[in-house]
């Protein structure tokens, strides 16, 4: 992991604002991705090493189902340290200098809105595993980058019309203080807004903040039925561990936790979890396609951790980037990205879908409830199906997002 920071660190003096011979060279098979996002703070957990494994999985099984491929693949990682110039800067040298011909994951909204110009710029490819903003498929949607895995329109559908429909019609909001937290909380209030409820108030936090007792405190004298988590990873188990302590739920108040992944409930473990609803486009244990493929990433894991959505989402993104890149033979990212769309996407962990005009990988969500402690039978047996929605229900309607590509 250092090693790789320090040489993209130690050779920005000497980039070229020029695109260098190789990137206008035919294509020869040889291909490299970069992993980029969070490695060591408080997403490291739902994306980090995890997803360089889901990646290195993809190559794999691409290989494995094609023998005959020309490709030449290395994949390289690097952390973004959650700040989008440090993220725009490994991206830029990543592009120009050291030949990456797409750049994959990239957690947290501010550093993939970043990245995504970069990207574009340059006439190279993001697939974007990671990153909740909507923009990516609305207003600042690109020729070249494709989203997969979930945004904030679907999570606020999934997991806001829910809660509202089940009498949580009036909500607080605990808001992440960055693109992604901004963009979520505007996701659900509109969703929350649409089905009759209202917003009673809300406060901003630091990301990676530490303490929520001051913001707890002012979500309970709100007195409203709801308190919205708009944050994740490390932020979102913080917030409800001190909200258990504080006996906020005992007292009557629900808790939405708007982005959650299975290591959080792993990690608040499920006396403090249990009831617990949120959307989600992946579980381990759906079917025997994802319970083999979750068997061989936690031996990758060396047996520490079980897969989360974003894990699998860079998997099917990575796997559905070598398909296109193969069938389109060119670095030109729009025409890869375009070959993306034109064919189907179909993976182990996701099934069948497409990548749609705008960017958007379609596939169904899934709103989960957390499980007792006396329901769960084994390891990570952490959840319960509610409801699944499909895909055609899941997303925003294409003509809804203001993305530039769209036909009107």
């Amino acid at each position: 992991m250092k090693n790789v920071i320090s040489v993209v660190a130690g050779g920005l003096l000497a980039a070229s604002l020029a695109l260098p011979a190789w990137a206008q060279a035919p294509f020869d098979g040889v291909v490299k991705v970069g992993v980029l996002n969070d490695q060591s703070s408080l997403y490291a957990d739902a994306t980090g090493q995890g997803s360089v494994i889901g990646a290195r999985m993809a190559l794999e099984d691409y290989m494995k189902a094609n023998p005959n491929s020309k490709l030449k693949v290395e994949i390289i990682f690097a952390d973004h340290q959650n700040k989008p110039d440090v993220g725009s800067t490994i991206a830029r040298q990543w592009l120009e200098r050291d030949g990456i011909d797409m750049i994959l994951d990239v957690p947290n909204s501010g550093v993939a809105l970043a990245v995504n110009d970069v990207v574009k710029n340059l006439n190279k490819v993001m697939v974007n595993g990671s990153a909740g903003s909507a923009r990516l498929t609305g207003d600042a949607c690109s020729p070249n980058t494709v989203h997969w895995t979930f945004d904030n329109y679907a999570l606020a559908n999934g997991t806001g019309s829910a809660i509202v429909a089940t009498g949580g019609d009036s909500w607080f909001f605990i808001t992440a203080d960055y693109a992604f937290g901004h963009d979520l909380e505007a996701q659900t209030a509109g969703v929350v807004k649409a089905k009759g409820g209202k917003v009673v108030g809300g406060v901003r936090v630091p990301l990676n903040n530490p303490d929520f007792s001051s913001f707890l405190l002012q979500a309970q004298g709100s007195k409203a039925k709801v308190i919205g988590l708009a944050n994740a990873g490390g932020d979102t188990i913080n917030a409800i561990k001190q909200a258990s302590e504080f006996g906020i739920v005992q007292a009557g108040q629900r808790l939405a936790g708007l982005l959650v992944f299975v290591t959080d409930v792993h990690s608040l473990g499920l006396k403090i979890a249990q009831g617990l609803q949120y959307t989600d486009s992946f579980y381990w244990d759906m079917n025997d396609d994802t319970r083999a493929w979750t068997k061989r990433f936690v031996e990758k894991m060396n047996g520490k951790q079980y897969p989360t959505m974003n894990h699998a989402g860079n998997y099917g993104g990575m796997m559905h980037f070598l398909k296109a890149i193969e069938a389109a033979q060119t670095r030109d990212g729009t025409k890869i990205v375009a070959k993306m769309k034109e064919l189907p996407t179909d993976d182990v962990v996701f099934g069948k879908g497409k990548v749609r005009e705008d960017g958007r990988q379609m596939h169904p969500m899934y709103l989960w409830q957390v499980k007792t402690p006396e329901e769960s039978k084994a390891p990570w047996d952490y959840v319960k199906l509610v409801k699944t929605i499909p895909a055609d229900e899941a997303w925003r309607p294409l003509d809804q997002g203001g993305c530039p590509l769209v036909k009107k």
